[in-house]
């Protein structure tokens, strides 16, 4: 079988988030090429243009990668490596469709011998029980045989400059030992913070699946203590100052748990349990909570209002200073304001106003310029321009009277001009 060489030719098949900065750290050792379906993002990026801001223009020009949107470009490489995502559907079951896709295009394309890597998030077996088959079938080569498979969870973290690629450590599993350390090496290139080769394929699928789903129960606690206490009157932020003082104690913050990974990854869990006659109580009560955050925000924040209002609501993307809006909960909180007769107008300096409109169909205001006498302002992304508001930003966005909303605890410590109110969780 294939085994590593400097020379030996790779393919990342997904240039997204995760597949980019992959592509362009493995570029520094492998001869590379990386791959998408989407002609105007390999356009962009031709450019040294990334909107998801993870690769530098000056990196990402500097890169030897080759980029390509045409599937004949990737035909006979060494090694196939897959990042697409791996959504839910409207009944938030597993979505295989993207994974299905890119399995169809590396099965026309590879050759006797490859190595095919997945990092998409799955559950146990997906790797080997549907991806292995459907290559099968379109290569015309059998498994294990001919071609062999691996897997390596993506663990990036969109606007994160300090756990990187390049600095994490990589789980990795082969099919075979041979495998393993054919990915080893691979990696372990990439990365100074070494590999950890797990039992099987199915181990590393789960652990990864696993990760997700515990930040998502624990936040999901918070969120359930966020509600208690409101019902107290007593502000969670100040809890959780005292709380963290104990050595042990898990510091998680409340919110809308949004973005491709936590808020999606436990359903890919739950389907796995299901599927083997279990039913996972925990998991599923807590994907109910973190869900239904954007309903509880909107019915307290509408509340403290005096029947429909305007309301500006600053922060559309997952979180803070990145460009991404996949699976923005914000939209949960703007549609329920909107819902219960309040105008709603919404600000954000790092989303792409035209992803905007197509992902959620909000029309994002250009700038804050000329913005004043809104009846509330709703912080629901800690930006850093709006943790930088001053008295006068509020002031002048606000009409006396009127409702601050810190959904973040973006301002807390700040001085609100006592002319308005202000509420927070």
């Amino acid at each position: 079988m294939f085994m590593s060489t400097p020379s030996s030719r790779i393919a990342v098949i997904g240039l997204g988030y995760v597949g980019l900065p992959l592509a362009v750290a493995i570029a520094r050792h492998f001869p590379t090429i990386g791959f998408d379906i989407d002609q105007g993002r390999v356009a962009e990026l031709h450019k040294g243009l990334d909107r998801t801001g993870e690769v530098e223009t000056a990196r990402l020009r500097a890169s030897t990668m080759r980029l390509s949107a045409k599937a004949d470009d990737i035909a006979g490489q060494d090694v196939y490596i897959v990042t697409v995502p791996t959504p839910v559907d409207s009944g938030n079951y597993p979505d295989l469709k993207p994974v299905l896709s890119a399995c169809r295009t590396v099965g026309r394309a590879m050759k006797n011998g490859a190595v095919v890597v997945f990092e998409s998030t799955v559950y146990p077996g997906v790797t080997e029980d549907i991806c292995g088959p459907e290559l099968e079938k379109y290569s015309g080569l059998k498994c294990g045989t001919d071609f062999f498979l691996g897997y390596s969870p993506e663990r990036i973290n969109p606007g994160d400059r300090e756990h990187t690629v390049d600095r994490i450590t990589k789980v990795i599993a082969g099919q075979t030992p041979e495998v393993t350390a054919l990915l080893a090496r691979i990696y372990g290139s990439v990365t100074t913070g070494g590999v950890f080769p797990a039992a099987s394929i199915r181990v590393a699928e789960a652990a990864k699946v696993i990760e997700n789903a515990q930040r998502d129960i624990n936040i999901a606690f918070i969120n359930e203590i966020t509600m208690i206490f409101q019902k107290l009157g007593i502000s969670v932020y100040d809890v959780l100052d005292a709380s963290s003082t104990k050595w042990n104690f898990l510091n998680f913050k409340p919110g809308l748990v949004g973005g491709h990974c936590i808020g999606v990854d436990p359903f890919y869990l739950a389907q796995c349990a299901q599927d083997n006659g279990h039913h996972p109580e925990i998991i599923l009560s807590g994907r109910r909570i973190n869900d239904g955050m954007g309903e509880w925000i909107a019915e307290r924040v509408s509340a403290q209002l005096s029947g429909p209002s305007r309301i500006l609501v600053l922060g559309l993307t997952f979180k803070e200073n990145v460009p991404d809006l996949r699976n923005s909960k914000v939209v949960d909180v703007i549609r329920a304001l909107r819902a219960r007769g309040h105008s709603v107008d919404v600000h954000d300096p790092f989303a792409d106003p035209a992803e905007a409109e197509h992902e959620y169909s909000e029309t994002l205001m250009p700038s804050l310029d000329g913005a004043a006498g809104y009846d509330c302002l709703l912080g629901a992304v800690p930006h850093q321009p709006y943790v930088a508001f001053s008295g006068e930003s509020f002031t002048t966005l606000v009409r006396p009277d009127g409702l601050v909303a810190d959904v973040k605890g973006m301002w807390r410590g700040m001085d609100i001009p006592q002319s308005l109110r202000l509420w927070r969780l």
